[in-house]
């Protein structure tokens, strides 16, 4: 296996949501949690059952094979997939799932636009909230851009503080220092070391993304 091959995987970080799929005795896809590794031996889920019930006795069982699917924010946005086979299952401390190490990993990019890395100031704030008095915003910075959404990060100590996808204005000031306000919708959202980082697609054939891509230089 390539050293790109071990980056990419484990820059899915403990914590993070898989995708399962097993085609036997019957198909079933279901999502469990990373909850570590032991580099190039094997991968170690959470069983996504409770402690005290049998779901999914009949598919997780040692020596059947799981397709194993995860995202990967960046750039362009990518899927990740390997084939994988259950080790073992075990039932102390908690229910874990121990999966033999991939050979291989897979990926396809999932975005048609490249993003273009930035540091813009700027304010996300609620449709619905832009008409009230004290509407509450968020204030932070466009990390990256393309002609399609962006992704905007601010710093936050709570560590389970999400934004809800809904639809949203963001408030940039660009390099010519005026302001634009654009409609956009939140599409997921995620905390990591002390920032939340925000997925951001804006609405179709707004004119002025056009116009902001290109006082950054950047081609459409």
């Amino acid at each position: 296996m390539s050293s790109h091959v071990k980056k990419i995987f484990f820059e899915l970080t403990p914590g993070k949501t898989v995708d399962l799929q097993i085609d036997h005795p019957v198909k079933l896809r279901i999502k469990a949690i990373l909850v570590g590794y032991d580099l190039g031996q094997y991968i170690i889920l959470k069983h996504p059952a409770p402690q005290n019930m049998s779901n999914y006795n009949d598919v997780l069982v040692e020596g059947n094979v799981v397709v194993v699917r995860y995202l990967l924010e960046g750039q362009q946005g990518e899927c990740y997939a390997f084939k994988s086979t259950i080790r073992n299952v075990t039932k102390l401390p908690e229910k874990f799932i121990f999966l033999t190490y991939p050979e291989r990993i897979e990926n396809r990019q999932l975005r048609t636009h490249q993003r273009f890395t930035t540091h813009l100031p700027a304010i996300i704030q609620a449709k619905e909230e832009r008409e009230g008095k004290k509407a509450a915003q968020l204030k932070g910075i466009i990390s990256d851009i393309s002609a399609k959404g962006c992704g905007f990060v601010f710093k936050s100590d709570n560590a389970n503080i999400k934004v809800n996808q809904k639809n949203i204005f963001v408030v940039i000031r660009t390099p010519n220092d005026v302001e634009m306000t654009i409609p956009a919708k939140v599409c997921n959202s995620r905390f990591e070391h002390g920032k939340v980082n925000v997925g951001v697609q804006f609405e179709e054939d707004d004119e002025q993304i056009k116009k902001l891509l290109n006082q950054l230089f950047i081609d459409l």
